[in-house]
C-alpha cells in the first residue's frame, strides 16, 4: 500500500524539528504534534473477530508523550479546561495525526480506522461536520472510505443532533459508528440512525436473547456489531458462548485483549 502524497509529506516532515513546526516525525517515524505545551501522538487498539484470525480495524487514541515514554489521554487532561474552539482545534490535530500514523503502516491496508467524536464537538462545530477533516485527507491523498467516525452517547432529547451530525459525516464520505450502553439500546438506535457499526459495552451484555436479536438485525442491515471494553475472562467467555453455533460474526475490543500501541498489531485467533 502506497500513498505518494503522504510519503512526500512525511519526507518533508523528517527534515523539520518540533520547534519549527506543529507536526513532525520522530526518530521511529511516528507523527507527533504540539498542542499548547503537550506533545501528542497516536496509539491504536485492534478490533478483532472472535474465533477468527482477523483484525477488521483499529480505534485510535490520542496520547501525550512524556520523557519516560508513557502517555496520558489528552482528552482527559483537557475535558474541564479547554473551551469549544480549543476542543475543535485539538480534535482536528488528533484526527490528522491518527490518519498519518495509521496509513503510513502497511498493516492498515483493507482495515478501518475508528476515530472518536468528542461530545463537545457535536455542538461546538458549526456548519458542515466532517468537511475540514475530509479536506485534510484529500490534501494528503488518503481515502475516506475506511474511516469510521464514532459518535458519543447522547441523551434522549438530543436525538435530532445525532441524526444531523451523522448525515453530515456521511455526506462527506465517512462511515458512522454509535456507542451504546447495552444491546437493548443498540436495537432502538439501529433503525433510527442506521450506522455502519454499533458498539456495545461488553460489561453490560444483559439478556443474551436480546443480544442475539441485535446480531440478527445488524446482519440483515449490513451493520457490524463490536463489543467494546472486553476486559476480563468472564466477559470474553460470555461472548464466546454467544458465538457458538452462530454464523454471525462477533467483533471484540478491549484491554483484556490488547493495549493501545503505536504499531498496528498483527492478527491473532481468539478462540
Amino acid at each position: 500500500m502506497s500513498f505518494p502524497v503522504l510519503q512526500d509529506y512525511l519526507g518533508r516532515l523528517r527534515h523539520t524539528t518540533g520547534a519549527a513546526t506543529r507536526v513532525w516525525v520522530d526518530a521511529d517515524g511516528h507523527a507527533q504534534g504540539r498542542y499548547f505545551n503537550c506533545t501528542l501522538t497516536s496509539a491504536f487498539q485492534p478490533i478483532r473477530e472472535l474465533g477468527a484470525d482477523r483484525v477488521s480495524g483499529f480505534e485510535a487514541f490520542a496520547r501525550s508523550c512524556s520523557e519516560h515514554g508513557d502517555g496520558l489521554s489528552i482528552w482527559k487532561l483537557l475535558d474541564h479546561a479547554a473551551n469549544d474552539d480549543e476542543s475543535v482545534e485539538l480534535d482536528r490535530l488528533c484526527r490528522m495525526l491518527h490518519a498519518i500514523n495509521f496509513y503510513r503502516q502497511a498493516a492498515a491496508e483493507g482495515r478501518d480506522l475508528f476515530l472518536s467524536v468528542h461530545d463537545r464537538l457535536l455542538t461546538a462545530v458549526s456548519g458542515n461536520h466532517g468537511m475540514a477533516f475530509r479536506r485534510i485527507l484529500t490534501g494528503l491523498g488518503l481515502p475516506a472510505e475506511h474511516i469510521v467516525l464514532q459518535l458519543p452517547p447522547i441523551t434522549e432529547n438530543q436525538g435530532w443532533l445525532l441524526n444531523y451530525v451523522a448525515d453530515n459525516y456521511r455526506l462527506n464520505g465517512f462511515r458512522i459508528a454509535i456507542n451504546t450502553a447495552h444491546a437493548a439500546e443498540a436495537l432502538q438506535l439501529l433503525q433510527r440512525v442506521r450506522p455502519a457499526v454499533i458498539k456495545v459495552d461488553a460489561r453490560e451484555i444483559g439478556n443474551l436473547n436480546t443480544v442475539r436479536r441485535l446480531l440478527e438485525s445488524a446482519h440483515e442491515g449490513g451493520m457490524q456489531v463490536v463489543f467494546k471494553r472486553v476486559e476480563s475472562p468472564a466477559v470474553l467467555a460470555v461472548l464466546q458462548e454467544l458465538s457458538v453455533g452462530s454464523d454471525r460474526a462477533i467483533f471484540v475490543q478491549g484491554y483484556g485483549l490488547d493495549m493501545p500501541a503505536p504499531v498496528l498489531a498483527l492478527p491473532i485467533s481468539i478462540k
